[in-house]
């Protein structure tokens, strides 16, 4: 949503937002087709016969609400949209200038930092009260500077500076703070490398990373279409407000809460995995940190894979012909996310590697599922006009769609023989992506190690077909002479992809993209919906479903209440990521949301995704807490979506046990470690568990935007003190939980300290993470959206 000043003017046939907004809507893809000429094509006709109703109901809101711009499916993905087209840095309205700022309903609307625009995610519960007229609260934030200095090597990429980023500032601690970077690196650091790096801030934790508007910023406004009277306005408004950065004059010292420096020479060729994005791994270190991880315990880096069984193989049958899968090898190699398909210099060094290795006669096994999902049309053009496309094609890695895939979780169904030879000799398979997570069970069921990579990076370990390899002793093929080709044969130097980089990106693209992109496509433009401001719910469908988050609302304020005498319905270590909360990939053949659509007469292949069924409560309340890889201690080293409904001892899905609780009258909490909430910012990931009965969570840290949602949905966030967590205190899950809360909100206070007290004598105090006096409203309203409303109500009369 874009700054409430920008009016896009009226109809009065049309609903008016109470905050007038810009909302760009962009939709995922899933890969079902790929290594094809017509891959595009096929995936969105697929896209559009699965997606029907949600479409529809996204055409509808365009005609029935003002300043809604809807950006038609196959266009791209928004954060790069918003970088190459939307964002305005400076905005003109009527004569009135003022800076640019944005937040949106994906964590990664951080990206537009890059360009110097003030812009973060929020929750979408947080997003549609503002739309309600709700203005958004926060604590002031400490703010981080990030001094840069010097120059990135030849051959190092901006996703390995990215990955260097993310590992130093997690490390740091920066959630809930903005970062700022500065220092004379920042000359050498092109606005696509800037834009990389804000991108990823979810992924080290801050609220954003923040890019001042100077002389490269300017320069990628004209590369990207922008008018030369638009970028010359923009930095005179910016110049006589102090707010332009200037290398070229001396530069003051600026004051920070805390500092961080990074020479760019000492950045090293990376990857990071094979489970959290900030776990990073130099490219010398790979081979060794892979029998590591095969060798540890189960956890982040680890298998558990026994000695002996570290070098057995599966053989299988690749249409009628044999073939082997050995732990580590690659069965997903996908270029894809805004956080690195918006980079010309990684897009199309990616592209430089697939035409020497294919010079060089190297083929990647037709096995792997290879994909390239650019994130706007400007990267067909540019892979087009370099020539380099025809090579991509020719490993594989043809164009799929234009929008959020393998990353999200829409990697689609793998080769059947392959996906048997995984599951019935417990391979540990990988894929390597150029992607911004690789949070477990997220990119593929059957993918327990997920590499992040940059996408020449991703070519290379699909020529190589594992991860299990040295690339600087080992050859990443064999020549069509037989020689024996190795990495550094295949990798261009930082001057050949300027050079291509310099000839194949040109203004003319982006005006020619984006003239276009409002103006959709013939599924799109043929697609009949019905009119009125009234949506028709209709109550047969499994995609859009009337919520219930209002049934039974009254104008009274139900009141700050506490929690009496709780079972806990799940137990969870660090690190629980909103997509272990509400994966957003596929609905398991065995799952609650399998049975729901099954019994409504859904036939499996169109189960489709949880992501693509967030429309229905029925199917996302079924589908919380549904990852096959979450970890829950209640049921002692086995992983999956199961609990244990502590008064009977029965060991049932989350779902259904959630549902037992409800019956018996129960209210239920979670107990969790540190990190919880990471990730996505996916309200479903709190307004399943409020659906699910969850009164409150009590974790030792929460992730900025979850914990936001969290209170959003009226569930109540506690942190353990320092120091405790639910091991040290002796907590098994088995009590039962009662948080004292005073009657009145006028009584809490933020941050005040609350006693919990369980069934078998045990006493803790915790902190109440209820941030600012709005959130206390929030609360005693019963959540953001029933605040909103009863206020709307209150205003009209």
């Amino acid at each position: 949503m874009r700054d409430a000043m920008n009016r896009l003017g009226g109809d009065s046939n049309k609903i008016n937002p109470l905050v007038p907004v810009d909302l760009v809507i962009d939709h995922s893809v899933q890969v079902d087709v790929a290594r094809s000429e017509n891959a595009v094509q096929a995936n969105m006709e697929l896209e559009f016969q699965r997606n029907k109703e949600r479409f529809g109901f996204l055409k509808w809101g365009s005609n029935a609400f003002n300043n809604m711009l809807v950006v038609p499916p196959g266009s791209g993905i928004v954060h790069q949209v918003n970088l190459e087209y939307l964002g305005r840095v400076v905005f003109n309205t009527n004569g009135v200038l003022y800076p640019d700022s944005v937040v949106g309903t994906d964590s990664h609307t951080t990206m537009i930092d890059g360009l110097g625009v003030a812009g973060w995610g929020v929750g979408g519960i947080e997003a549609e009260a503002a739309m309600l007229g709700q203005p958004m609260s926060m604590v002031l934030p400490g703010v981080v500077g990030f001094k840069l200095l010097g120059k990135l090597r030849s051959g190092v990429t901006a996703t390995d500076l990215v990955l260097t980023v993310t590992q130093m500032l997690r490390k740091h601690g920066v959630v809930g703070k903005f970062v700022e970077f500065y220092g004379e690196g920042m000359s050498e650091l092109p606005l696509a490398d800037r834009a990389t790096i804000a991108n990823m801030s979810p992924e080290y934790g801050a609220t954003m990373g923040f890019f001042p508007v100077d002389h490269v910023t300017l320069q990628y406004l004209k590369l990207t279409g922008r008018s030369d009277e638009t970028v010359s306005m923009i930095e005179s408004y910016l110049r006589a407000n102090k707010m332009f950065v200037d290398y070229n004059e001396p530069q003051v010292e600026r004051v920070y809460s805390s500092y961080l420096e990074l020479n760019l020479e000492d950045v090293e060729p990376c990857v990071s995995g094979p489970k959290r994005p900030h776990d990073r791994v130099t490219l010398k270190e790979m081979k060794a940190d892979w029998h590591a991880c095969l060798n540890n315990k189960v956890g982040f880096k680890g298998f558990a894979v026994p000695k002996e069984s570290q070098t057995k193989f599966a053989e299988f049958k690749f249409h009628e012909t044999p073939a082997k899968l050995r732990h580590g090898d690659v069965v997903i190699a996908a270029i894809t996310s805004c956080t690195n398909t918006s980079n010309p210099s990684v897009m199309l060094g990616a592209a430089l590697v697939a035409k020497k290795a294919c010079d060089l006669g190297l083929q990647v096994k037709p096995w792997i599922k290879t994909s390239l999902a650019p994130g706007s049309g400007v990267v067909t053009k540019y892979l087009q006009k370099s020539g380099l496309q025809p090579y991509l094609n020719q490993l594989g890695f043809n164009i799929v769609g234009y929008g959020c895939t393998t990353c999200i979780g829409n990697s689609g169904d793998i080769n059947e023989a392959v996906a048997s030879a995984i599951t019935e000799n417990d391979i540990v398979a990988a894929a390597v992506l150029s992607g911004n997570r690789n949070f477990e069970g997220r990119v593929h069921p059957l993918t327990r190690a997920n590499y992040l990579a940059s996408p020449p990076l991703v070519v290379a370990y699909a020529l190589a077909g594992t991860v299990n390899i040295d690339f600087d002793t080992e050859p990443i093929g064999i020549a069509k002479d037989g020689k024996q080709i190795f990495f550094r044969d295949i990798w261009p130097s930082s001057e050949e992809i300027a050079d291509v980089v310099q000839s194949s990106v040109l203004p003319d693209m982006f005006r020619e993209t984006y003239n276009a992109i409002t103006k959709g496509n013939p599924m799109w433009n043929s697609l009949s919906v019905p009119s009125g401001n009234l949506y028709a719910w209709d109550s047969t469908s499994t995609y859009i479903h009337e919520p219930p988050y209002f049934k039974g609302m009254s104008m009274s304020p139900p009141g700050s209440h506490g929690v009496k005498n709780a079972y806990c319905l799940l137990n969870f270590g660090d690190s629980i990521t909103t997509d272990h909360i509400s994966p957003a990939g596929s609905i398991h053949k065995d799952s609650p949301a399998a049975r729901y659509l099954t019994e409504r007469g859904v036939d499996r292949r169109d189960f489709n995704s949880y992501g693509s069924r967030r429309g229905n409560d029925e199917v996302m309340a079924r589908g919380t807490f549904a990852n096959i890889r979450i970890v829950n201690k209640f049921l002692n080293g086995e992983v999956g979506p199961k609990t244990i409904h502590v008064p009977s001892g029965e060991k049932l899905s989350v779902f259904d046990a959630a549902n037992k609780y409800k019956s018996e009258g129960h209210d239920t909490i979670i107990l969790a470690g540190a990190e919880y909430g990471s990730g996505s910012s996916r309200d479903w990931a709190a307004k399943g568990p409020m659906l699910l009965g969850v009164k409150a969570v009590i974790a030792k840290s929460f992730e900025r935007i979850h914990r936001s949602n969290l209170v959003g949905m009226g569930i109540i966030p506690l942190c353990f003190k320092s120091g405790e967590d639910a091991d040290t205190l002796g907590l098994t899950g088995h009590e039962r939980y009662t948080i004292d809360l005073p009657s009145s909100v006028n009584e809490i206070r933020p941050g005040q300290d609350i006693t919990v007290v369980t069934d078998n004598g045990k006493t803790f105090s915790c902190t109440l993470r209820f941030d600012t006096e709005v959130e206390l409203a929030y609360f005693n309203h019963g959540g953001i959206l029933q605040y909103a409303i009863r206020n709307l109500i209150n205003a009209k009369h």
